[in-house]
């Protein structure tokens, strides 16, 4: 497309903040700002040069692409308002950012003939700063409407990122294999650097130790895929080196030990998988990784429960795994 379309911006946190700034960098006009918090749109103003609305109707009356760019929950109750007020009006392409959530989302928008299509960075963000950082050479999930999917690949192809094509029903398994990817690692090196807690180091220390670890297995990942960079005890079949790490993974916590076994049964299978170990030693290995007991409530005096809280209680339950 050689003529940009006129674009608003509604919710003005960090993708959305990121999306404006970058798309009037790429020469798309922005009808303006609207945002739950009006200080919120302003300072997005203030950034791109766009007007702020502290209503989202004239801006999206005059606009010929709208971003709804809320937190997830929002979306629809946002789209339902716009559509009930008469803003969506046909030729227009109503677009998300949620990767949970599919195009159906944008209610009201496709019977006001308008178009609906979600595109979902597949990337995450800190701050606004990051997020403008890490949006170009991101990929991005494209589902909706295929008259609108020209117009989004156009948009990812102009952010300097790449798209693919999915289909709505597929949207969850999408995005939870996003989230194992990306708030599982998180998770993963909390659970690492916690341990190295527990002979003196502290977790700034221990991320700096372990970082060049995490960077040259993503390394090996880039270059020969997860199966073949798979290393260590259970790529070997080394079942003592196994042995002696579950003791002192259940003097931890008991919520420790069980998260290191239900992993190493996975990673059983990936090392079955790259034919390092044949299926003798992965069901020896896996016997050695089965629980040996009932799974309990981890103690708060293992760090996980904050302190005075006892089991039974719903905030409790969010610890179990």
């Amino acid at each position: 497309m050689t003529q940009k379309p006129r674009t608003a911006i509604i919710g003005a946190g960090k993708v959305g903040s990121a999306l404006a700034i970058l798309l009037k960098a790429r020469g798309y006009p922005l009808a303006g700002i609207a945002s739950k918090s009006f200080a919120s749109a302003c300072r997005l103003a203030d950034l791109t040069g766009a007007p702020a609305f502290d209503s989202p109707l004239p801006l999206v009356d005059s606009a010929e692409l709208v971003f709804i760019t809320t937190p997830d929950r929002e979306i629809a109750p946002v789209s339902a308002y716009l559509a009930e007020a008469g803003a969506y009006h046909p030729g227009q392409v109503v677009a998300h950012t949620s990767g949970a959530h599919s195009a159906d989302e944008l209610l009201g928008a496709r019977q006001a003939g308008a178009l609906a299509v979600s595109i979902h960075p597949l990337q995450s963000f800190a701050d606004l700063d990051t997020a403008r950082r890490n949006l170009p050479g991101s990929y991005f999930a494209l589902e909706g409407d295929a008259a609108a999917l020209p117009l989004a690949e156009q948009i990812v192809s102009d952010l300097g990122g790449k798209s693919f094509h999915i289909r709505a029903q597929d949207k969850p398994l999408y995005h939870a294999a996003a989230c194992i990817a990306s708030n599982y690692l998180v998770a993963l090196l909390h659970f690492a650097t916690g341990l190295y807690e527990k002979f003196g180091l502290t977790r700034q220390e221990a991320f700096a130790a372990l970082q060049p670890l995490v960077q040259g297995t993503l390394n090996n990942i880039a270059a020969v895929g997860p199966v073949q960079a798979l290393t260590g005890p259970i790529a070997r079949g080394d079942i003592p080196t196994l042995r002696g790490h579950l003791p002192a993974l259940e003097e931890a916590g008991s919520q420790l030990a069980h998260l290191y076994r239900a992993l190493g049964q996975y990673t059983v299978k990936i090392a079955l998988e790259k034919g390092t170990i044949d299926h003798r030693q992965a069901l020896a290995l896996a016997e050695v990784l089965k629980e040996e007991k009932q799974y309990e409530q981890p103690k708060s005096d293992h760090g996980l429960l904050p302190a005075g809280q006892t089991g039974g209680t719903a905030a409790d339950n969010a610890y179990r795994l």
